[in-house]
């Protein structure tokens, strides 16, 4: 007897603020796309942080970015717990990227925390390719706002907008 059943589609969520989208999480988003039939992009919002874009154009800039990598890729916005954002996506696993010990040791907290409230959606980390590590959108910030180079850390066009991003700020704190 043959099974004519198609496998439900295994779904992954990637989950950021991504203010700015960096090269590291474009390698993450690459790799994890790879993984899953549809990777979910999670743009989100995180009280602890002060973005310097808003939400709809962090949305703008991932969708613009990604529009080229091979894979079933959605972005999506979301203000929620992630286990129930995971959950509405339909979402067996959640990617998270790795950069260093201290990543890890956050990382490792949240994904036994999430376990408990949802244990069928497993967390993958990913390392972050050794030449993209040291990035952080955090850091990109701080070096555009002192006037550095950040080409080395995010595309042309997301270089483009944050250093605009810091003119108008600049010419505001004038």
């Amino acid at each position: 007897m043959t099974d004519t059943s198609a496998a439900a589609p295994r779904i992954g969520v990637y989950p950021g603020t991504f203010d700015p989208i960096t090269l590291g999480h474009m390698d993450i988003i690459r790799r994890g796309a790879k993984l899953v039939d549809r990777l979910v992009i999670g743009v989100t919002t995180n009280p602890s942080k002060s973005p310097m874009f808003s939400l709809s154009e962090r949305m703008a800039m991932v969708e613009r970015e990604v529009a080229g990598i091979a894979g079933d890729i959605r972005v999506v916005q979301f203000d929620a717990l992630l286990m129930n954002f995971a959950e509405r996506e339909r979402a067996s696993v959640i990617v998270r990227g790795l950069r260093a010990v201290a990543d890890f040791e956050y990382e490792y907290q949240m994904a036994g925390m999430n376990q408990k409230l949802n244990d069928r959606i497993e967390t993958v980390f990913l390392m972050a390719d050794v030449a993209l590590q040291p990035i952080a959108s955090k850091l990109v910030k701080e070096i555009a706002i002192f006037g550095g180079d950040i080409r080395k850390f995010v595309t042309p066009c997301v270089r483009e907008e944050v250093v605009a991003r810091v003119e108008v700020v600049g010419r505001r704190g004038s």
